[in-house]
């Protein structure tokens, strides 16, 4: 294919888009963008990955349903849309709503029992019982919805083990504690139904006055290696600087000397502007020693990582037929540097089961007893 120049003539010769000179660049723009650009796109999947799923997993919270008392009749709502003053009907093994005033349940005196793990890690049951005025409700469907009752209580706040309110109800107050609420993130259990008024609702519940605000998670290898980064940028930019001096000094002393046949244009006269476009000259040709690719390699590893944790056979749990499930792909490093377990019980890590050894009714001892046992008891009795 043949060139055509025109001399002394720019506008005529552009218009081919023949190749220029940069200023600036000593390498084509993509092999540094390309790179950078692929880290911050993995990165970003990935992050977004993990929120998909807590988004998803908070979803499926919202949209658990709720049996709500609405136009004197009970009508299934999401968690989403209970209202501050419902009165909402839970079953046994359901999971608590909004924080409730215990108004009436299916046991004698209005009693209920519930499971507040999510709440303190315990598994041993609670008991719950509602003012003798408002058990006498129980579940009678049309009087709930009559029921008027005003409380004035305390402000939203994140103290699990307290609360202070009063009812007023036809022309008398009763006074309420912690022992007439059951709080969000409990379940009810060992008890058929029961019936409560929602006193907090959303983030006013004391579950959620307990999260706090959500901290962004880093690990020990993520703050090591943003260290080192910095570390290596802040070298390539001395280094840029220092030739960049270096070259406005060669300008100044030696550089004119080949202006000759070597022209600048008229603008361009100074050293200090050569050394201004040395600088990211080279800042873009050292670029290399920024170790990009490190993240790219770390965030493989994790993500291989997370799938070794799934494929473990010895964390399936076969009753359930339900495997480990790595919800992030961000904290897998730190599984292994785990050196102690703090708790403040045992409660908290081993299933709470009591089995039946032995008794004594009455003098008599029930139960597997030891050969030792039984000749103590042999000469208890020839004693007496």
């Amino acid at each position: 294919m043949e060139r055509i120049v025109k001399a002394n003539d720019r506008e005529y010769n552009e218009k081919f888009q023949y190749a220029l000179i940069p200023e600036i660049s000593s390498l084509t723009w993509f092999t540094t963008i390309v790179p950078l650009v692929l880290v911050i796109t993995m990165t970003a999947v990935k992050d977004a990955t993990d929120d998909y799923f807590r988004h998803k997993s908070d979803n499926q919270v919202n949209n658990r349903q709720s049996e709500v008392l609405i136009d004197s009749k009970l009508q299934n709502e999401k968690w989403m849309n209970v209202k501050v003053g419902d009165i909402i009907k839970l079953e046994n093994n359901q999971f608590v709503a909004a924080d409730l005033l215990l108004l009436s349940s299916s046991e004698p005196h209005g009693l209920c029992y519930v499971e507040t793990a999510e709440l303190d890690g315990e598994t041993n049951l609670k008991v719950r019982h509602a003012l003798s005025v408002t058990s006498e409700l129980g579940a009678d469907i049309n009087r709930l919805a009559r029921f008027d009752g005003i409380v004035v209580c305390e402000a939203p706040n994140n103290k699990l083990d307290k609360f202070m309110g009063i009812l007023s109800w036809k022309d008398s107050k009763h006074s309420l504690n912690n022992e007439k609420i059951i709080l969000r993130g409990c379940i009810l259990r060992n008890t058929s139904w029961c019936f409560g008024m929602v006193i907090f609702a959303g983030p006013d519940t004391k579950l959620m006055q307990n999260s706090g605000k959500t901290k962004f998670k880093r690990t020990s290898i993520d703050r090591l290696m943003n260290t080192l980064v910095l570390w290596i940028f802040g070298f390539l930019i001395c280094l840029g600087i220092i030739l960049a001096i270096g070259n406005s000094i060669w300008e100044s002393q030696i550089g004119d000397q080949f202006r000759t046949f070597l022209f600048w244009n008229e603008g361009e006269k100074s050293s200090v502007f050569s050394g201004f476009l040395t600088f990211w000259s080279y800042i873009i040709i050292l670029n290399t020693v920024v170790p990009i690719s490190l993240y790219v390699s770390v965030e493989v590893i994790r993500l291989g990582h997370s799938y070794f944790i799934n494929w473990d056979r010895k964390m399936y749990y076969s009753r359930k037929a339900t495997p480990a499930e790595a919800r992030t792909t961000t904290l897998n490093e730190e599984l292994g540097q785990i050196e102690y377990i703090f708790s403040d019980k045992t409660g908290t890590l081993t299933q709470n089961i009591m089995t039946f050894k032995r008794c004594s009714i009455n003098g008599r001892i029930y139960g597997e007893v030891p050969d030792d046992l039984d000749q103590k008891t042999e000469i208890t009795q020839v004693w007496k």
